[in-house]
């Protein structure tokens, strides 16, 4: 099933010479951070599950919005001294001699988990800011 979304370019358009392109950009960078935090928020108790030393955890980072093929983005991302960032992957795909590791598919399953409410937080954010 798939659906096909008409109109969204010219009411994006219509917003922006409503409100202007600083304003807009600076409300979808709004939205983008609160959307952020509900993801975040769901991925860290995903996380709690396998917990050890909760370096993984403590170490991670939601980026400042960028420009990225033509969207704006936020990344999550894990920085910090324990450098977390370089095992993450084994956790969530696993490794040959550990191919089902306890955390094994959490990022996937916080994002299932978030969707709707990362979604919902948007549009809440988008509706108060026009």
């Amino acid at each position: 099933m798939s659906v096909k979304l008409t109109g969204a370019k010219k009411l994006i358009v219509d917003i922006e010479k409503h409100i202007g392109k600083l304003k807009m950009q600076q409300l979808s960078d709004r939205a983008l951070k609160k959307g952020a935090e509900v993801f975040v928020r769901e991925l860290k108790s995903q996380f709690e599950s396998f917990k050890d030393t909760g370096a993984t955890i403590d170490e991670m980072t939601i980026s400042e919005p960028m420009w990225e093929n033509g969207f704006r983005t936020i990344k999550i991302h894990w920085k910090g001294p324990k450098d977390r960032y370089r095992i993450i992957h084994l956790n969530e795909f696993g490794t040959v001699k550990n191919p089902n590791p306890k955390g094994k598919g959490a990022i996937a399953k916080a994002m299932r988990s978030a969707e709707k409410e990362y979604r919902n937080t948007i549009k809440r954010v988008i509706k108060e800011g026009i």
